[in-house]
């Protein structure tokens, strides 16, 4: 079992943090990849 007494703020704090920075780099990429994706496939139905 773990300790949790042993945990500090700090630790509380920073794993919530990267947790949702990396789900807001995740979405800022994939939505990015999407836009360019449908940019894409609508050049490609122009032609």
């Amino acid at each position: 079992m773990f300790n949790v007494a042993a945990m500090t703020s700090n630790h509380m704090l920073y794993i919530p943090l990267v947790a949702v920075l990396g789900l807001f780099v995740g979405y800022m990429v994939g939505s990015r990849s999407v836009r360019a994706e449908y940019e894409r496939r609508r050049d490609q139905l122009k032609d």
